[in-house]
């Protein structure tokens, strides 16, 4: 107890020495941070070895092929893992602390329990935005390259459905672009048509081509014929060796829009234009906008679990130590994600309903955490 009460006392309230409570704290957090974030990532990655395993031996694929197919796929996870991570490594920080009555001690030389764990609560709030980062800006482009590796490169499938894009122009307009095919070995577009449309939905200008070659960013047209719809009525064409046009997608988006179009795969930016492309069915906008609204709910899990891990991690252990925790982290994981799963589902069934259905978790979690907070405060 001894070595409690001088920790304690070495952390006064005054503005230098609380920073050293903070590192204090958040040195407690970095081990069990890490094992969570191992732990999580290893259970959650085994199917995907199991896929990589099969590519190997069912698809005779390359063997750094099927690793390139596997680590593209491993930011996807990371949203996933760090908050269950922060979670885990929360509570066994504070049942750390707590047991050895290191909490007491910091409490009695005069520091509240909402400082002691107000780095706890901004790593949290740190881990949300990451979760957010990493979805919208990583798995999106990783996502594409795993789409493209599993269907051209490993199944070697010539993607032929589904290959239809279409994309707002400057003035109110749209363009419509339907392909027949991509070719594996070279990511071409087959047999490619190009409509453009003015905001009036009238028909500007129709492009023909056999064959669209990915030239970032934009698609460069062989042999392409143009024809031209005048306002008077009158129509024109022109021929074109290589014409140079943006789509709105590149080869890899469209492999994967093609295999799966699945939004959990998409970034909110690019479900948001498949939403306004109006190529969606009344069910499928639903369903789009559901999944819309939980992309930005879901990252803050890491927030909300910091504030449940806490209360938990302060009740009295008897043995058992972080296998026990990672029991209690389990559990809670478990539970939230199958109370997201139901409000995604209600969410689905109304536009309406779809922001409202993907925070309700978050809330009732962040009101449980809440209360617990307090209560433990006192």
């Amino acid at each position: 107890m001894s070595v409690a009460v001088r920790r304690a006392h070495a952390l006064s309230p005054r503005l230098s020495r609380l920073t050293i409570l903070d590192r204090y704290v958040l040195h407690e957090l970095v081990g069990p941070f890490v094992f969570g974030l191992s732990a999580f990532t290893l259970i959650l990655i085994a199917t995907q070895l199991l896929a990589i395993a099969k590519f190997v031996t069912d698809e005779h694929a390359p063997l750094l092929v099927a690793i390139e197919y596997f680590l593209w796929g491993l930011p996807q996870v990371l949203i996933y893992v760090i908050p269950m991570a922060l979670l885990l490594g929360v509570l066994l920080t504070m049942q750390r602390l707590s047991g050895d009555s290191e909490i007491t001690a910091m409490k009695a030389g005069g520091i509240s329990l909402l400082r002691i764990v107000a780095s706890l609560i901004v790593v949290g709030i740190v881990g949300s935005f990451v979760s957010l980062i990493l979805q919208e800006l990583v798995v999106p482009i990783a996502t594409d390259q795993a789409a493209y590796l599993r269907e051209v490169v490993i199944k070697h499938i010539s993607i032929n459905s589904n290959l239809t894009v279409v994309t707002t122009l400057p003035g109110g307009g749209k363009q419509l672009t339907v392909a027949a095919a991509i070719e594996p070995a070279t990511q071409a577009l087959l047999n490619v048509t190009v409509i453009q449309y003015d905001r009036r939905q009238r028909p500007q200008e129709i492009v023909f081509s056999k064959r669209a070659i990915y030239d970032p960013p934009t698609w460069r047209f062989t042999d392409a014929t143009t024809y031209h719809f005048a306002e008077d009525g009158s129509t024109f064409s022109s021929i074109d060796p290589q014409l140079r046009i943006d789509v709105g997608e590149s080869p890899d988006q469209f492999a994967r829009r093609a295999a799966q179009d699945n939004p959990e795969e998409m970034s909110r930016a690019e479900i948001r234009n498949v939403m306004a492309s109006g190529r969606l069915s009344p069910a499928q906008l639903r369903t789009y906008a559901a999944t819309y609204q939980a992309k930005l709910a879901r990252p803050f899990a890491a927030l909300v679990f910091v504030l449940i891990a806490i209360p938990f991690g302060l009740r009295p252990v008897r043995g058992g130590g972080a296998s026990l925790g990672f029991g209690i982290a389990v559990a809670v994981v478990f539970v939230y994600y199958v109370i997201s799963t139901i409000f995604l589902s209600i969410g689905g069934m109304s536009l309406a309903l779809a922001p409202i259905a993907a925070w309700i978790p978050n809330l009732l979690f962040l009101a449980i955490g809440g209360y617990l907070l307090r209560r433990a405060a006192r």
